[in-house]
């Protein structure tokens, strides 16, 4: 179960290839890619911090917790640090399943659970406004038990 955290570009087909299994019907890859505008300000460009160890080991929590709801065939997780342009992609997540309700919900768990406790911070800079850290990470090492979305993730609209 690799979890990586990179300062250079993610790349998406090597993951692919990586999490393929011959029992796998689903391969899912999910990209959070840096977008153009937040809090209906212009972003220009995002900066990544962490706490890596700590980290890679909540992350790998995580992982662990989705291989015990879902029968997961191989994953993947890469989270990237540093400074990333818009359309950068910024987390990469690969899950491979037998069926693809299973890829969609793990992956979904994931993201949703690495986003509320994983020691990630995203400054966010914007065209015309300060600089400013987004909400997100509680740095909790608390995983979720269940696959819903935590309570505290603000759902956004994009």
């Amino acid at each position: 179960m690799p979890c990586s955290i990179v300062r250079e570009v993610i790349d998406i087909e090597s993951l692919r290839l990586r999490v393929q299994h011959s029992q796998a019907g689903a391969v899912l890859i999910f990209c959070g890619d840096i977008r153009n505008h937040s809090q209906q300000k212009e972003v220009t460009y995002l900066e990544y911090e962490a706490h890596e160890r700590m980290a890679l080991k909540q992350i790998s929590k995580i992982v662990e917790e989705a291989q015990k709801k879902w029968q997961i065939h191989t994953v993947e997780v890469i989270h990237r640090l540093g400074k990333l342009a818009v359309k950068d992609c910024s987390i990469a997540i690969a899950v491979s399943t037998s069926h693809r309700g299973d890829a969609y919900e793990a992956s979904r768990y994931i993201i949703d659970t690495i986003k509320h406790s994983v020691p990630i911070w995203k400054k966010e800079y914007f065209v015309d406004a300060p600089a400013e850290w987004s909400e997100g990470c509680e740095a909790s090492s608390v995983v979720e038990k269940s696959a819903k979305v935590p309570s505290v993730v603000k759902k956004e609209v994009i």
